[in-house]
């Protein structure tokens, strides 16, 4: 593991990106950035499409290391090339900390849950990721009731996943997200921390962790995450929120920081000239990094 990069993202001041749209998410993605679904016919056109957006945010002058600590991709992303490197070489020469998502998608909701599907591949994901150079992971799970058995299940299996990850010298983000929609989030919360922490605290000196999760509906809520030994650094993803709900309700969190995806990207349009995208881009990471950094 990349000891400068450990060091970043444990004590730097930002945030990290979310770049990791996948196969279902990523015509809306699409849509949402002016391009429809008719201005391409193939699954290899699509992800063309999408990896221009992509490079279009990563090499940005916005898109700097100051602010952004680090950025999570999408398993294609990580193959493809920007600027003639592969992706995660072109954000470490920028000194940004690259991640892959390594989970399939969601199971079927099941108490009150919904589990990742089975990853099948993932020791040959982790090889090649090593290969490719990215420091961490992430995979998400989904948490819609304050059901405690479908929680435990969720938490237990993201740690059994971590452990493989950690044994393959990459850091893992771990991502059990509360539906912010959820009628009874806070008690949902309450539950997936004392799980979490149970994992947490028979975890070896030797082995650690990250998590994303949705902002609590109570500041400070995952204080005792934040501040355990063995968590590397707790992100926030922004769930549905706008950008100006979710930065305001992450500034009430003290030590956390976003890993926003939608709430980043926004404002940009394919449309937009290079002075429009760049100044709108800019306007997004600085309100982003603000609210990381500046807590009430």
């Amino acid at each position: 593991m990349n000891n400068s990069q450990f060091d970043k993202i444990k004590n730097g001041k930002g945030f990290i990106a979310a770049l990791d749209q996948s196969g279902g998410s990523t015509p809306k993605a699409l849509a949402e950035y002016g391009v429809p679904e008719d201005a391409y016919s193939t699954e290899d056109e699509m992800f063309d499409r999408v990896h221009q957006m992509r490079t279009r945010i990563v090499t940005s002058p916005a898109f700097n290391a100051e602010q952004i600590l680090g950025a999570i991709l999408f398993e294609q992303t990580m193959d493809r090339e920007i600027e003639g490197k592969y992706t995660a070489d072109y954000l470490a020469d920028k000194g940004i900390v690259p991640f892959l998502k390594v989970d399939k998608g969601l199971a079927e909701q099941e108490n009150g849950v919904q589990l990742m599907k089975p990853i099948s591949d993932l020791d040959e994901t982790l090889r090649r990721a090593n290969e490719r150079k990215i420091f961490g992971t992430k995979m998400r799970s989904v948490i819609h009731e304050p059901n405690t058995s479908g929680i435990k299940a969720v938490v237990d299996q993201q740690f059994e996943v971590a452990k493989r990850i950690v044994n393959s010298d990459l850091m893992p983000i771990i991502e059990p997200e509360v539906n912010i929609y959820s009628v009874k989030k806070e008690k949902s919360e309450e539950i997936l921390r004392d799980e979490i922490m149970k994992h947490l605290n028979d975890l070896p000196e030797n082995e650690n962790v990250m998590l994303k999760l949705s902002i609590p509906t109570k500041a400070n809520a995952y204080k005792e995450l934040i501040e355990h030994p063995r968590v590397l650094r707790v992100v926030a993803l922004s769930g549905g929120y706008s950008r100006d709900e979710a930065n305001e309700k992450l500034k009430e969190n003290h030590g956390l920081i976003a890993s926003f995806s939608r709430a980043l990207s926004a404002d940009l349009n394919a449309n937009q000239s290079d002075e429009e995208f760049n100044e709108a881009l800019k306007n997004a990471v600085e309100s982003i990094h603000d609210a990381s950094v500046n807590k009430k």
